[in-house]
């Protein structure tokens, strides 16, 4: 025999099964349709992987045997961003540059080694530097700035120099991005600049342009 229900008691039971058959409606909906996981953020890459790699110093060492101050030259191409240090036609060496940029570019010609100096300073690019040694201005030009009080000129290290202007445009140890970067001069990674040093004279021939 039924159990006698009562009409308020069936009312709440309809009620209770159709509010779980929607929650699992909902719920099923909401897994095919709702918001998906949050992507990852895209990895931030460093400043560095923006600057152009450039090959690296590439050495004959059969014709560095034989090169000597009397019979080398050297060819600069400011299209490559390359050095080239030559017997004749055979190159030496060829060396990664960085020359002188937009509104200050690097004189294309030809030109003979003027100076030679291992530990050349800039008489132009530097630091205002105090008693202490701390820097106080950092890149300056002393053709522009003045030397706030207690502090003194220190030019730019330029290791290795080879003179070719009078000007002081020439060839040096200094940070190459892979672009044109310098006020004028011929930037070189430091094992290229020592290796041409060590093989050029005064009077050394030198060809610059967009070769």
């Amino acid at each position: 025999m039924a159990a006698n229900i009562r009409p308020g008691t069936l009312r709440t039971l309809l009620c209770a099964l159709l509010l779980t058959a929607l929650a699992s409606s909902i719920s099923a909906q909401f897994r095919l349709f709702g918001p998906k996981s949050p992507k990852p953020m895209p990895q931030m890459r460093k400043a560095s992987a923006y600057i152009s790699r450039q090959e690296p110093l590439m050495v004959n060492h059969s014709l560095l045997k034989q090169a000597t101050p009397d019979n080398v030259h050297v060819i600069v191409s400011l299209a490559k961003q390359r050095a080239y240090l030559m017997i004749g036609e055979g190159i030496v060496a060829d060396s990664p540059i960085s020359s002188g940029k937009a509104g200050h570019s690097t004189p294309s010609g030809n030109f003979s080694l003027l100076e030679k100096d291992p530990d050349h300073r800039s008489s132009i690019y530097g630091d205002f530097v105090d008693g202490s040694g701390r820097v106080v201005r950092a890149g300056i030009s002393a053709k522009i700035d003045s030397a706030p009080s207690g502090t003194h000129y220190v030019g730019a290290p330029m290791r290795w120099f080879m003179r070719l202007t009078g000007e002081g445009v020439g060839m040096h140890v200094g940070i190459l991005p892979g672009y044109p970067a310098s006020h004028g001069c011929i930037r070189m990674p430091s094992d290229g600049a020592k290796l041409f040093y060590d093989t050029v004279r005064l009077g050394t021939p030198v060809k610059v342009g967009d070769y």
